[in-house]
Formats: C-alpha cells, structure tokens, sequence
C-alpha cells in the first residue's frame, strides 16, 4: 500500500478538520482516493461545500453486514497555550501523537480505513460485507448519521462498531443525552412583598434540583448514576422586583433504562404540582434541542463474546466499559434499537477535547491486529 499503518495515522491526523471551521470534506475526499487506489467500492456523500461523508465497501462471503463507523471532525483546538505543541501539527512524543483528535477519534477512523484497505489488498475475504462510514458533524448535530441513515445505504446490519477512544477496552454502554429548554412564567411582585409574586428563577432551580434528586436514586453497573447540570441560566428584572420569567438550559445524560419520553414523564409531573401549587400563577414551557437515546449491547451478545475472546488471546485488558457522551451510534440505531453497538477504539477517553490530546502507536497497531482477528 501506498503508506504503512503508522504513515497512514500520521496523514489523517495532519488534516484539520474542527468542525465547524475546517472543511470536513477535505479529510473524506482524501480516505476516498486512498480506498480507490486500493481497490476499494467507495461512494462520497456530498452534504455541502465543508461536510461530506464516506461509505467503502469490501464484499464478504455471506449476505450479512457490519458497519465500522468513524467521524471525521474534531471540536476545536481551545487555548493554544494550555498545548505544548502546536494542536493542528501531529508532534510524536515518546511512542504518542500529539494533535487535536488524535483519540477522538481520527487514530480509530485511520485504523479502520487501512485495515479495510490492507484486508482487500492481501485478498483477505471477511465472512460479512464490511461496510466503512465515515461521517462528518459528529461533534455537533449528527448531520452526516443522520444523511447516511436517510440515504438508506446501510441496510439492517448485524453490528455497528464505533472507534470511539475507549483505551482498547470492550465498550458495552453508552448514556443517553437531552438538551431542554426550559421558559419559566411566573407573576412580578414588589422585591419587598416576594409572597406577592411568583418567582421564576426560582421555580426553574426547583424544578431542576428536583430532577436531580429523582435522577439520582437511579444507578447503572457500568454507566453509574445519570447526571443532570443546569448549563444556562438567564432571568431577572432589576434588584428589586421578582423575576416574572426565567429560562433554563438542562444538560441530561441518561443510563439505558430510562428512556426520554420517561423522563419527560418526570418533568411534566413537577410541573403540574408547582402550577397546581401557585393557582396556575406559574407557567412552564420546555423544548427538547437534542435527544440521542442510551445504548447497552447485551453481555451474552456473540459479537461482545467474541471481542473479549480476542483480547484474551492477545493478553489485553477485556474489562467492559461504558461511556457518558453520545456518539453517532444513538442516531444509527434510533429507529432499530435491537442492532446491537459495540464501541472499541485505540483512543484515550479521558483525553478527549482536552489540551495535549494524544494517542499511544502501540495501541493504534494492536487495535488493527484485533479488527482483523475480529472480522
């Protein structure tokens, strides 16, 4: 092939790609050339000008499909000063690459791309068709999953694999997410007389530390407890005067379990008893801006089974993880939940979005020793 797997991950992750700033096209259009030259059925989705996606396709021996997924954005750099190199540059350092989404997850979309490539060039046939999505606006609003999902392309497959930076560990689970809004209506009174009125401000901190409370009581074996952060805030008149309006922003995360809808359940009740209790004085309007569902693949699931063993072999860690961010996965398997997602990258979880992100080449070689055992 035109580069070695190390070569490869070094010209992926030397491509910007911050989303929302950087064309995220560029990056597809280059993994399209490289399948091309190797042989590969690629198709490149045009959304616009900077998003693009990338489906590759190496033919199996039975009817049967996976999907290995990878986003090609990254957030962005943040305070340059916090790096100690330069975050757009890939810098290596003792046996790591330095640069913004070298975990997530360029170092698990690169592994992906060239085991595809290598798989295809050494005539190694897998027993399902493998089908490798890039997609762009991950780190955003799911624009690419959501085109590729709409496009039809993929079909029923019997397993999405997300490269999302889990250490090389089996990940299992990952928590839902809801972004609610919510506008808070209550009744200004004299700032000396607050019986007279009713508080918005306060009622929305009641509301949501109530939901806290609830959220709280309920708990994950590898997820833990769902978490619930007031991330806005906006309200108040002047000093003086009780703030008649009030709004919100909540940041949910869910553990399987708990669906949005039961939630939501949760919420409208506190909200009937608090109007109930202030005569109808107060009103609560809520808007939900991002709903991605949590994901649990079963333990006796085959293709989990299989992962462990693999790792077994190969004298690597096979403890099950989970994950608390949501990943394209959540959009992918909305419509058909009984698809089952495993999550397994080479990438360091606890360095993603930070400073000085980073990813060992070791893991990133074994992660492509394991996809090719697996598959």
């Amino acid at each position: 092939m035109k580069y070695d797997a190390e070569r490869f991950l070094k010209e992926v992750l030397s491509i910007p790609s911050v989303n929302g700033v950087d064309g995220e096209r560029n990056l597809a259009v280059f993994l399209r050339n490289f399948l091309q030259e190797c042989g590969l059925q690629v198709i490149l989705q045009e959304i616009d000008k900077k998003h693009a996606n990338i489906i590759a396709v190496l033919e199996g021996e039975t009817k049967e499909t996976v999907v290995w997924n990878g986003h090609l954005d990254t957030v962005p750099y943040g305070n340059p000063a916090q790096w100690d190199t330069d975050p757009a540059v890939p810098v290596k350092k003792n046996g790591c690459y330095y640069v913004r989404g070298a975990s997530d997850m360029k170092s698990g979309t690169a592994a992906m791309v060239w085991t595809l490539a290598y798989m295809k060039e050494k005539e190694r046939i897998p027993k399902q068709t493998i089908y490798f999505c890039g997609t762009c606006d991950e780190e955003k609003d799911g624009l690419g999953a959501k085109y590729l999902l709409e496009s039809g392309v993929l079909g029923k497959p019997s397993l999405f694999l997300i490269g999302e930076p889990t250490s090389l560990r089996p990940g299992v689970a990952q928590k839902g997410c809801v972004w609610l809004k919510l506008k808070i209506h209550g009744k200004t009174s004299h700032g000396a007389y607050p019986a007279e009125g009713v508080n918005a401000i306060e009622y929305g901190m009641r509301i949501f530390l109530r939901l806290k409370e609830k959220l709280e009581k309920e708990t994950h074996e590898i997820l833990e407890r769902p978490t619930v952060q007031m991330s806005m805030a906006k309200g108040g008149i002047v000093p003086n005067m009780t703030p008649d309006e009030a709004e919100i922003m909540l940041d949910v995360r869910l553990i399987p379990g708990i669906t949005t809808g039961q939630f939501l359940v949760w919420l409208q009740e506190l909200i009937t008893e608090y109007t109930e209790k202030t005569n109808g004085d107060l009103a609560v309007e809520f808007h939900v801006q991002n709903d991605r569902m949590a994901i649990e693949i079963p333990k006796e699931n085959a293709w989990a089974r299989k992962l462990d063993w693999e790792l077994s072999v190969k004298e690597l860690p096979y403890n099950h993880v989970g994950i608390n961010y949501f990943t394209d996965a959540s959009i992918f398997v909305k419509e058909t939940p009984e698809i089952p997602v495993l999550l397994f990258g080479p990438g360091e979880p606890q360095m993603a979005h930070k400073p000085n992100e980073y990813v060992e080449v070791q893991k990133y070689l074994e992660y492509i020793d394991v996809l090719k055992k697996l598959f």
